[in-house]
């Protein structure tokens, strides 16, 4: 009697506990992600090229920062993981080119996540240039040197890059992950980042695995 009773509280249970969710599924093909026709070539094809198109004034961002830093921490060897800031206009395009000064000075290592603290949590009135420059000087940087280098040759020429890149990628919104320069992947309402995250880790797998497909195998002659 006592059997019958724990199997039929068994049954019980496995009827009101939740089935899996959807998103634990292997990714779909225009559900997760996008392919990108034509593809864009990576920089360095010899990696599995991972970029985030984001923007400093993006509040998606920010929340989304601190889980990529780890995500990207944990990437092995082969995969090369890149931020591309989103230029749409206006203030998303100031920010591509205070992105790319820091980068030019080498400094968004040091400052990119502490942007998005200073306009997202702290609601600091960063909104003129000077304010910038004021913020990148807290954390070392030359004030001079970075108003000087904002509107240089190099912050120009990558800032046109930047804007080809995204407009090839297909991207009109933010955060967006690209994956070898022939997925397009953002977040959904269903697992949000983590989701976003786990489908460019089943993209980067795919490539990996088909690069490992496409390697000639060694013969050796007798």
């Amino acid at each position: 009697m006592l059997h019958r009773f724990l199997f039929a509280a068994a049954l019980l249970m496995a009827a009101i506990v939740p089935a899996s969710p959807a998103h634990a599924a292997d990714p779909v093909q225009g559900v997760d992600y996008t392919l990108i026709d034509p593809p864009v070539p990576p920089k360095d094809n010899s990696k599995i090229e991972v970029v985030e198109v984001f923007g400093y004034s993006c509040s998606h961002c920010a929340h989304f920062a601190p889980t990529m830093r780890q995500w990207k921490a944990k990437q092995s060897a082969d995969v090369n993981v890149e931020y591309l800031p989103a230029a749409f206009g206006g203030i998303w395009e100031i920010y591509a080119r205070v992105y790319y000064t820091a980068a030019t000075m080498g400094v968004v290592d040091a400052t990119h996540d502490a942007l998005f603290k200073a306009l997202h949590e702290e609601r600091r009135p960063i909104n003129k240039l000077e304010d910038i420059a004021d913020f990148y000087a807290e954390h070392g940087v030359n004030k001079e040197q970075f108003l000087s280098t904002i509107d240089s040759f190099p912050v120009n020429a990558k800032l046109d890059e930047a804007r080809r890149r995204a407009m090839a990628y297909g991207v009109d919104a933010t955060p967006t992950m690209v994956v070898d320069g022939k997925y397009r992947i953002m977040a959904g309402k269903e697992g949000g980042f983590e989701r976003m995250l786990q489908v460019v880790d089943f993209l980067v797998a795919k490539e990996r695995a088909a690069r490992k497909a496409s390697t000639p195998v060694e013969t050796t002659t007798p």
